[in-house]
């Protein structure tokens, strides 16, 4: 979604956690056409009008990752004080072997241990609660 498109939606986004075998996550560097550009943080966006948010994790990974994944629990969410958002946070099951990243909202595909997103420099915030969440939940 486009910077443009994004600040002027409201209402409910997904982020989706995926973790291979040795442990790492799954997260992405935004691209510079999106909101926070350039930022580090879990792959996911908005929950179109009429989905569910199910739905919304698999389209997110479809549009930004070419990536095939099973949501299997919802584990987090965060309400924003500083704008009409709420974000859950989803432990899905990754499917695809290969990843493509779209070049539009995706500018790197990064495997991250828990640690090294927490302390990244570039790290969205809140990238802590929803870790947090998910080594709860696992």
């Amino acid at each position: 979604m486009t910077q443009t498109s994004a600040q002027n939606r409201q209402g409910h986004g997904v982020v989706v956690a995926c973790q291979r075998d040795d442990g790492r996550w799954l997260l992405i560097r935004r691209s510079e056409a999106v909101r926070a550009p350039l930022r580090v943080c879990f792959p996911g966006g908005w929950v179109d009008d009429g989905e569910d948010q199910p739905a919304a994790v698999v389209r997110e990974m479809r549009e930004e990752l070419g990536a095939e994944v099973v949501p299997v629990q919802c584990v987090w969410q965060h309400y924003f004080t500083e704008r009409p958002l709420t974000l859950w946070g989803w432990l899905a099951e990754l499917k695809s072997h290969t990843l493509i990243p779209n070049p539009l909202e995706v500018h790197e595909v990064l495997w991250l241990t828990a640690d090294e997103a927490i302390c990244h420099p570039d790290v969205l915030p809140h990238t802590d609660a929803f870790l947090a969440a998910l080594r709860k939940a696992l």
